[in-house]
């Protein structure tokens, strides 16, 4: 038996001038994991900053919510091709806690709860580009999609929006995360289709 039925042809999909090459619009937020999703009280949440020096500045929950927020209205494209527009979100900007962080380094490795991991150049989290983001919609982010909070970086492929993070790890050279282990793009610019490696 197929897995699916016989003339069934899925959602219908719809594309704008906003899109980028070969994305189609979705009101959904789909959930893709690698891997089960992690359950973190807030209570234990930390996340931490550390230079290549190893120097390390950490936040509690409460330090994070203590810190003002912002509430950038972003579009976000998977690589899967899916992309939702107009998404408001609620989060600490990484501008901010990288304000007191001395470092020389240009790559970042973020580090999730439950093991992921992806690179980014360091300027792609500077200059209002990047969030530690902990609610969605108007509502505390759900686990599914990376609660308590996930990385937000809306210029890049989503794969890049770590869920669940943890931590950054600054560094002098670029290492390749979970994905980029496997075959997916270093980068991930939606406007270029760097969906995998040679894009």
């Amino acid at each position: 038996m197929g897995i699916v039925s016989p003339g069934f042809r899925g959602r219908p999909r719809e594309s704008g001038p906003e899109l980028p090459p070969g994305q189609y619009l979705t009101r959904d937020f789909p959930v893709l994991s690698a891997g089960p999703t992690p359950r973190v009280p807030l209570d234990q949440w930390e996340f931490t900053i550390t230079t290549e020096t190893g120097q390390a500045h950490r936040w509690s929950w409460a330090d994070l919510m203590a810190l003002p927020g912002d509430t950038p209205t972003v579009d976000i494209h998977c690589v899967t091709k899916w992309s939702k527009l107009g998404t408001n979100w609620q989060g600490v900007p990484l501008d901010m806690l990288m304000a007191d962080v001395t470092t020389d380094a240009d790559y970042a490795l973020v580090q999730s709860y439950g093991g992921y991991t992806t690179n980014l150049p360091l300027q792609d989290l500077r200059d209002g580009q990047a969030w530690i983001a902990y609610r969605f919609e108007g509502e505390d982010l759900a686990p599914e999609h990376g609660g308590p909070a996930r990385l937000l970086v809306p210029h890049l492929y989503f794969w890049k929006s770590a869920k669940w993070v943890r931590g950054i790890q600054l560094m002098l050279e670029d290492e390749p995360g979970f994905w980029e282990s496997a075959g997916y793009h270093n980068y991930g610019d939606p406007w270029r289709e760097q969906r995998y490696q040679g894009d």
